[in-house]
């Protein structure tokens, strides 16, 4: 696993970006020197750049952790951009235990808001920074899989490695 620096990212001042291959694919990091703005999924790493910020190489280096099973829980600066409601659900995701599940509707109901499953599912699509953040922890209320951005089967491993770091 290494980040593969991919320098300024166009059209965000002060973004730069740099791409981690991890057992379940490329992921692209967004950030600057103070705070990380995005964790996606891509199929291949953009052109080799030096030049990455100190804080892009922490998140590389915690996710390297966190792929090992040495690292349960994140501590990279976040700037996270979205709507009040999705940001309280993003901050509701940050909670749930690492090897543990919730269902959209357990997030609901821990914002106050206990009838809005729907909207929790979409702010869950919308979050920006996959597994710092981890919506890939958030099932349906029957105890199933349900959408993931970068694809069921990457929820699965997700899930399925943290059980095993936690000896379930």
């Amino acid at each position: 696993m290494s980040a593969i620096p991919a320098g300024k990212k166009q059209g965000k001042p002060g973004a730069a970006r740099v791409y981690f291959k991890s057992p379940i694919g490329f992921l692209c990091i967004t950030g600057s020197e103070k705070w990380i703005q995005a964790v996606e999924f891509c199929e291949q790493p953009g052109p080799e750049v030096d030049g990455a910020s100190e804080c892009l190489k922490k998140a590389c280096q915690q996710l390297d952790e966190y792929f090992q099973g040495k690292r349960r829980k994140f501590e990279v600066p976040l700037m996270l951009r979205g709507t009040a409601f999705q940001k309280r659900v993003w901050a509701a995701l940050r909670k749930v235990p690492f090897g543990r599940t919730l269902s959209y509707g357990g997030i609901a109901r821990a914002i106050g808001r206990p009838y809005s499953g729907r909207a929790v599912g979409g702010a869950n699509h919308r979050n920006p920074v996959a597994i710092i953040v981890p919506c890939h922890r958030i099932i349906g209320h029957n105890g199933r899989l349900t959408g993931y951005g970068g694809g069921l089967w990457r929820k699965q491993w997700l899930l399925d490695h943290e059980k095993k770091v936690c000896g379930r």
